[in-house]
């Protein structure tokens, strides 16, 4: 028999990404939290790629730091080389990443939990959780029992989790870290229907054993640009990384080893990631491609172990020495630790709502990895929203729910409830049908009034984003007032910009929405600009130039949203006469909350949102009533 350890308002079980950020978020809106680790030195732990990040996921940091969350923040302050991807392509796809000091980032991650009232971080695995009369029931291994009025499974890859390399397979969370062993089998005796998927991630290799004269340098980008809108003082770019590439000999080590692949030996049952796949399974699928590209990145300022983007691999440990040491820059590298291929139990995420607590269980959320997705990023978005909507419900306040057309946290959400996950979910800026309004750059403009209203925004950074607001407000009413005159100086510009001249005076904005036009070259006859933040001048011309796509995707959100507003009772389909057996099926699984989710479902078809709003106009009376 357990021992009563104490009640708590909300209890995350995890502290990874999405754990760290659902705790501070019900900490800080007033809830008393918990947070149970099973290794407190793992808090915030990168135990992939040292980075944060990249295309779609920069845009989901950005929105995280907007809503008052915290991964911008201390990506910054532990930043060692900061790049802007896709620079050459269209603004809706700029994504900043950033190479961290992974355990600078998993040191301050920690701190902040540990200095944060209403929050307490516990070292202990959580073996079984059950409902209570009123609360929910955590017992750890220690036999402490904690009363909890919600609680978050943040779980990560530590769920049942079990590693292999080659035909060497053992029960391990990620990094030589115990796994939660028990939780699972409570989860489902609970009656959560629990599937396995898997990831993996690249050997770490000593610096001083790689060759890096021949090998392509990647520096960082200047100016720095951070993640975070707190960040005053910008950090500094402080180390450089690399590029190599696989060969015909790299091929034919693995191809010759393939049978000794757990993913192909049939002892994996895990789904993998579609979108992050082994260099077995990249050699494998696009078997034309000639060569795989890698990047040579450092892990940290004090430690001498770097990381090799996309060689991740469960091939046995001698095939992985055989493999690196064919690589250009390679040829005598010391393997520090070996990759390896990780299985875990994660949650079929339809069975949730927008909130991200589960249909069935009251009070009860998933977020990150556990529900079917991969990537810090998409972690951290969906620890946020639960940590949001589990104190929004203790405190007995409306949930924040975030459609696709608010966000890409909005569109990951969406997607996994509505869709489901059949691999590991990884968020795309393709994925997002309104992407030239959700910018990383205007990440703040959105979310930040959404931040301000539940109390994650302080009342300096209001401040700071009003008087942002302000600003903006004004430079575009000054392009619209602003006359350039036709004289040398200018025609010159637009010769050299190989534009047309002008011969009468034209408004400072009409040159402006000139493609070949911008801000940079017109410095010199645009006299009355005002000193403003960068990010003021990138919102302005990208709304300037793009003003007709962005005014016709602000007409589908309308529309969207029309949908969006006809709510759906939770009733089961089966009354409804002239839906399709498989719509009835889906709709009855993952019952959505209105029309416009209902639409999104896969096997739902036009005219069975037909049905269903003549349904609901039918029953309008009955539903105002009830």
């Amino acid at each position: 028999m357990g021992f009563f350890a104490g009640k708590f308002d909300i209890a995350v079980i995890g502290a990874g990404h999405a754990g760290i950020e659902a705790g501070l978020a019900g900490a800080r809106l007033g809830c008393k939290t918990v947070v149970f680790t099973i290794n407190m030195d793992a808090v915030g732990n990168c135990p992939c790629n040292p980075s944060i990040g990249g295309t779609a996921k920069g845009h989901l940091v950005r929105e995280i730091d907007a809503l008052g969350g915290e991964m911008g923040k201390t990506a910054d302050e532990s930043m060692l080389q900061m790049r802007m991807l896709n620079r050459g392509k269209g603004p809706a796809v700029h994504s900043l990443r950033m190479q961290i000091d992974r355990r600078k980032y998993s040191q301050i991650m920690k701190h902040k939990l540990e200095l944060q009232e209403n929050l307490e971080v516990h070292q202990a695995e959580i073996v079984s959780i059950r409902q209570g009369e009123s609360a929910w029931l955590l017992e750890t291994r220690l036999k402490a029992i904690y009363e909890c009025k919600t609680v978050i499974i943040a779980t990560g890859t530590f769920l049942s989790g079990k590693v292999y390399v080659g035909d060497v397979s053992y029960e391990s969370g990620p990094d030589g870290i115990f796994p939660a062993a028990f939780l699972g089998q409570s989860l489902k005796e609970l009656g959560l229907p629990l599937r396995r998927f898997k990831t993996g991630t690249p050997a770490r290799v000593l610096r001083r054993s790689i060759d890096f004269s021949d090998l392509e340098e990647q520096c960082g980008d200047e100016p720095v640009i951070p993640f975070s809108y707190d960040t005053l003082t910008l950090p500094e770019n402080k180390v450089t990384c690399h590029i190599s590439w696989t060969n015909d000999n790299t091929k034919k080590i693995i191809l010759d080893n393939i049978h000794r692949s757990p993913l192909y030996g049939g002892l994996i049952e895990g789904v993998g990631p579609r979108y992050c796949p082994s260099i077995e399974d990249k050699i494998v699928r696009f078997a034309d491609k000639p060569r795989h590209q890698l990047f040579i990145e450092p892990c940290g300022m004090n430690t001498e172990e770097m990381y090799l983007q996309g060689m991740s691999s469960s091939l046995p440990e001698d095939v992985q020495l055989d493999f690196y040491h064919s690589i250009k820059g390679l040829e005598n590298v010391v393997v520090m630790r070996p990759a390896y291929a990780i299985e875990y139990d994660c949650v079929d995420p339809t069975t949730m709502k927008s909130t991200l607590e589960f249909e069935k269980f009251s009070g009860l959320y998933g977020a990150g990895q556990f529900n079917g997705s991969s990537g810090y990023e998409e972690a951290a978005a969906q620890g946020l929203v639960a940590g949001i909507n589990a104190a929004m419900k203790v405190l007995g306040k409306e949930p924040m729910i975030l459609d696709r057309a608010s966000s890409y946290i909005g569109t990951l959400i969406d997607d996994l409830i509505t869709k489901g996950a059949d691999d590991p979910y990884r968020m795309m800026t393709s994925r997002s049908e309104y992407r030239l309004i959700l910018r990383q750059d205007n990440a703040d403009e959105r979310l930040t009034p959404i931040g301000r209203k539940i109390g994650l925004i302080s009342d300096e950074r209001w401040e700071r984003f009003t008087t942002k607001q302000e600003q903006k407000k004004q430079e575009l009413k000054r392009l619209k007032n602003t006359v350039i005159s036709p004289t040398d100086e200018v025609n010159k510009i637009l010769v050299s910009r190989e534009t047309s001249e002008i011969s009468t005076g034209v408004r400072l904005i009409d040159l402006l929405k000139r493609p070949q036009l911008n801000y940079e070259c017109l410095t010199s006859v645009d006299t009355t600009r005002p000193q403003l933040n960068p990010n003021i001048f990138e919102q302005v011309e990208i709304e300037v130039k793009y003003e007709g796509y962005i005014k016709r995707q602000s007409e589908q959100i309308a529309k969207m949203r029309k949908l969006e507003e006809k709510k759906l009772p939770s009733i089961d389909f089966n009354e409804i006469t002239g839906l399709r057996l498989e719509a009835i099926e889906k709709l009855n699984k993952i019952k959505p909350e209105n029309i416009g989710q209902a639409s999104r479902i896969s096997g739902v078809s036009p005219s069975d949102i037909s049905v269903l709003l003549i349904w609901l106009a039918q029953h309008k009376n009955s539903m105002r009533n009830s």
